[in-house]
């Protein structure tokens, strides 16, 4: 599991280890693992914090003031967010006058944003019941957010049926989730764990909000996590001059037809390009330790779990990992086994080359780490080829 991160004492007692399997439904052209483990399993106590990253919490800024000037939420608005991690979003709503309200599953994430940024949440996981429940106590929300989230629950369906019961008559909904077209587009076969139960489409996502009488009228093409998309949606059939559909929506799902999300070819071929992949990263590192040269990971994140154990990478091949976050410090990556120290531990070693694991976030990691140039150290990132920085 990506982000089960073991202590030194835990090292021997071995780990459970899953198939990680995609399947494309040639019907609805959802993409899907297989449901290995529960969510309460893996999201009950998490180790990923949103605000570790900047350049993330100034995302979540901009969208949320971007959300206020187009819409008009005020203190008499409700803004609920699901999987509202440590309020790195809601904190800027809140900071604007207007109430807000988290949802989060991981108690130990949820208590942090209670305690320490003040935002209200609530440890739960959202789906119908919960909503339910929130409809019940008038709390039915104005904007109803997921920012990456849509990917993670293993039961989508129930998912966007609460969606449609927790949001207001007049609501608005918004998901960031990565983009199928731009995983396969840009190889990122690292973005490929269990915490990810579908891969998503404008053509699939459309499919299934339709189904419970929810409409996209607006989406969004965004840097993020490599390429994400933002659907803008609605209740079907509700009117008014904000809610109206932009031509986008058409216009990305043409280009997703033509892209060939629409045919089985596509998947297939990505599945061989993520082999090579593998093959020349690995020849690479061979190359660097028989020279004699050292190679540290920078980020403890779950696609660099991924890509290290898709590639077989362990302590022959990688020195250490490192990682801004204190959750992850003193332990270990699952299943290579090679330890997560600070950042500092680079500027203790001097390695030759520092590979950038969450390559989504490598401008900022290669400003913070500017530093490695003292010694003629180089960064590498991995995806979507191997590419050194000199």
């Amino acid at each position: 599991m990506a982000n089960s991160y073991p202590k030194a004492e835990n090292l021997s007692e071995g780990e459970k280890a899953y198939p990680l399997k995609v399947w494309v439904c040639e019907k609805c052209l959802l993409a899907q693992l297989e449901d290995f483990e529960t969510p309460e399993a893996i999201f009950s106590d998490y180790a990923y914090f949103s605000s570790v990253s900047s350049g993330w919490v100034e995302h979540a800024r901009r969208y949320a003031w971007m959300m206020i000037d187009r819409f008009g939420f005020d203190e008499n608005s409700l803004v609920v967010e699901v999987a509202s991690n440590d309020g790195y979003l809601l904190q800027h709503f809140s900071a604007r006058g207007i109430p807000v309200l988290g949802i989060e599953p991981a108690a130990n994430i949820a208590r942090h944003a209670n305690e320490e940024k003040g935002i209200e949440t609530l440890v739960r996981f959202f789906g119908s019941q919960t909503a339910r429940m929130l409809h019940a106590d008038g709390r039915g929300a104005d904007l109803l957010i997921g920012n990456n989230v849509l990917a993670h629950v293993p039961d989508i369906k129930d998912f966007v049926r609460g969606v449609k019961i927790a949001l207001k008559p007049s609501g608005i909904f918004t998901f960031e989730f990565p983009h199928l077209m731009r995983l396969i587009d840009g190889n990122q076969y690292d973005t490929i764990y269990h915490e990810h139960f579908s891969y998503l489409s404008l053509l699939s996502v459309d499919k299934i909000f339709a189904r419970y009488g929810l409409e996209i009228f607006d989406v969004e093409e965004l840097p993020t996590h490599g390429g994400s998309l933002r659907i803008i949606g609605k209740h079907a059939g509700y009117d008014s001059e904000l809610h109206r559909p932009t031509g986008r929506v058409a216009e990305l799902r043409e280009r997703e037809i033509s892209f060939g999300l629409a045919e089985m070819g596509t998947y297939r071929a990505f599945a061989e390009r993520s082999k090579a992949a593998k093959r020349d990263l690995l020849t690479f590192l061979i190359d660097v330790n028989e020279r004699g040269e050292s190679v540290v990971c920078y980020g403890a994140a779950a696609k660099g779990v991924t890509l290290m154990n898709f590639c077989g990478l362990g302590t022959d091949m990688i020195d250490y990992v490192v990682d801004k976050s204190p959750h992850k410090q003193d332990r270990y990556i699952p299943g290579a086994n090679v330890a997560i120290h600070p950042p500092s531990k680079i500027f203790e070693t001097r390695p030759d080359y520092v590979m950038i694991l969450p390559w989504n976030i490598s401008d900022e990691v290669r400003s913070e780490m500017s530093g490695i140039r003292e010694w003629g150290g180089r960064f590498v990132v991995p995806i979507p080829n191997v590419r050194v920085f000199e």
